[in-house]
């Protein structure tokens, strides 16, 4: 079953109706849905799909050939055209009377086996866009050959798209509608542990516990969740060890280069090449206090929650796993759900915030939003707010993120507002959410100032 994507779908779908030729790069990590989502929107279209291979020119050329001949003559055919060219113009030809979608899927892949590939397609365009019906769609994972070898400025095919999606994670919101028969705090929790990516949810049969559903993937040796974090990284890089080694630290809290550095035992230069890489990746994010673009004070964190919890649970407990001891090794990770989930939930509380910036429910706008951390002048210690946005320097939402199953009570809603202060805005706004509830001094201060809202979890998923 198909679920989601309903903004990309249109694109597409938009691009289709248009009735001329269309050029549309796809790209995103792995296992995000990519290829689903091109099957979704060809589904029942003239279209020719063709997926490269990490292989050599003449075994891609050969796939190509039978995608065509196999729509063409709806038969299975050993023919093979001369060369890249002579297949690709083909299709262009057979588009100049009809729609045709024509899919390269892991374009990278067929491009590398040929380094003329992508002249020939800017070639072809030139000559053909204004007399064909074709709608091209390239596809694939390595981001950074895509965004450097199709889409920059100095690229062949520069200048020749006309659409293109970067294909990211589902949100929380679309996440909770791959899990009807969880509740709230277990989409949460099952967010946590999966993160947006469609591949990873697939996984989770959400008519089992979470526990259940832990105890037969990731505490368990023979699922394929049990070593995908390692095995992404053996695809994507040639030195998974060091890598490996970065990641780990994140994830057990170093955050800053000096620590990462010290934890892996590598320079500073060698771990700043390979953390770009792991940006790149879409694995790893590189965070400045918000409005501060100083390096100085920048921090790493883990972009994916599978790879988050993965690290923070798994390698320490992977002979107890092997030996068939998940149950013991369930017992032991649980009690630190709620710890580990504070950083999830400032997550699903920022994609809120949006949602309700973009649904006119706030009663401010801004561009960005971010973590501020640094030091307070007035009690000359450093300290954190967990969202800050601004909308101008009158402006500024400030909030504060309890994952915590006791109520919240008034002395962090006070404490915000102290730290508010740092700032010297006319207008602030302070949000504080809340896994369950509030206590009633809590909610007396709040009702004293009409800039000052309590949300409970709750509330948000209704919303």
């Amino acid at each position: 079953m198909f679920i989601g994507r309903e903004r990309e779908l249109n694109t597409l779908e938009k691009l289709y109706t248009s009735d001329k030729f269309e050029f549309v790069v796809i790209y995103g990590r792995r296992r995000v849905g990519k290829t689903a989502l091109i099957k979704e929107f060809i589904s029942g279209k003239d279209a020719i799909y063709f997926m490269g291979l990490e292989s050599n020119v003449q075994q891609n050329l050969a796939n190509l050939s039978k995608s065509i001949y196999v729509y063409e003559q709806n038969s299975i055919s050993d023919l093979v055209f001369a060369n890249f060219q002579n297949a690709l113009e083909q299709v262009f030809l057979l588009a100049q009377t009809k729609r045709i979608v024509l899919v390269i899927d892991e374009y990278p892949y067929v491009a590398r086996s040929d380094k003329s590939l992508a002249s020939t397609l800017q070639m072809l365009i030139d000559k053909y866009k204004d007399a064909s019906k074709l709608m091209l769609i390239l596809c694939g994972s390595s981001m950074s050959y895509m965004e450097d070898e199709v889409l920059a400025y100095k690229a062949p095919l520069y200048g020749r798209r006309t659409g293109q999606i970067k294909l990211l994670p589902f949100s929380f919101r679309e996440f909770c509608a791959c899990f009807p028969n969880y509740k709230n705090e277990d989409k949460a929790l099952a967010y946590g542990i999966l993160g947006g990516t469609p591949q990873y949810i697939l996984q989770f049969d959400d008519k089992l516990s979470i526990e259940e559903n832990l105890k037969r993937t990731l505490l368990n040796p023979d699922s394929m969740l049990y070593e995908e974090p390692l095995n992404l990284l053996k695809q994507e890089v040639r030195e998974p060890v060091l890598y490996n080694a970065i990641i780990t630290a994140i994830a057990n809290g170093a955050s800053r280069m000096t620590d990462i550095s010290a934890r892996v035992g590598e320079g500073t230069s060698i771990c700043t090449a390979y953390l770009k890489n792991l940006i790149d990746l879409g694995l790893v994010r590189k965070e400045n206090p918000y409005g501060d673009a100083s390096n100085r004070k920048a921090i790493y964190a883990l972009e994916d929650n599978t790879f988050r919890f993965w690290y923070r649970f798994i390698p320490q407990h992977s002979s107890l796993i092997a030996m068939g001891g998940a149950d013991i090794v369930y017992k032991r990770i649980e009690p630190y759900f709620n710890e580990y989930m504070g950083k999830v939930f400032e997550e699903i509380c920022k994609q809120y915030l949006w949602q309700q910036l973009l649904s006119g429910n706030l009663s401010l706008t801004f561009g960005s939003m971010g973590n501020w951390w640094g030091n307070n002048p007035r009690t000359r210690k450093q300290e954190e707010i967990d969202i800050m946005a601004v909308e101008d320097k009158h402006t500024a939402l400030f909030a504060e993120c309890k994952w915590t199953n006791e109520a919240v009570d008034i002395d962090v809603l006070e404490k915000l507002q102290e730290r508010s202060k740092i700032f010297s805005f006319d207008n602030t706004y302070l949000y504080v959410f809340a896994k369950k509830s509030f206590t009633s001094r809590c909610k007396s201060l709040a009702q004293v100032n009409e800039h000052f809202k309590l949300i409970t979890f709750e509330q948000m998923v209704k919303e």
